[in-house]
């Protein structure tokens, strides 16, 4: 009968924890369980002003960035009501493809 190894259960619980606490502190804080601040703000503006509701929706098919872009070129606002800029890089794009998508 072949020797066994000793058991490695702790070194490896040991490693996962020290793995998992590393991927917490590297994360990228989220705000209200969205990837960012001015993510979270641009999908409650869509969610909860109507007129932005429905050509967010009339256009979901062209994906967030398209469609921010032509919501800008036809009402004029680069920024929603709180002055967060439609277009910006710190808005998580594709959190927002799949919004668009639920609508």
């Amino acid at each position: 009968m072949p020797r066994q190894r000793p058991s490695t259960d702790y070194n490896t619980r040991e490693h996962n924890t020290e793995h998992m606490l590393t991927k917490i502190i590297d994360a990228p804080e989220t705000y209200n369980g969205w990837y960012s601040y001015e993510t979270w703000n641009v999908a409650l503006w869509i969610s909860n002003e109507e007129m932005i509701y429905h050509h967010a929706k009339a256009n979901q098919n062209l994906g967030y960035r398209r469609w921010a872009k032509r919501f800008i070129d036809e009402f004029g606002e680069y920024i929603t009501g709180d002055g967060v800029a439609w277009l910006s890089d710190k808005v998580d794009t594709d959190e927002m493809d799949e919004m668009l998508a639920e609508l």
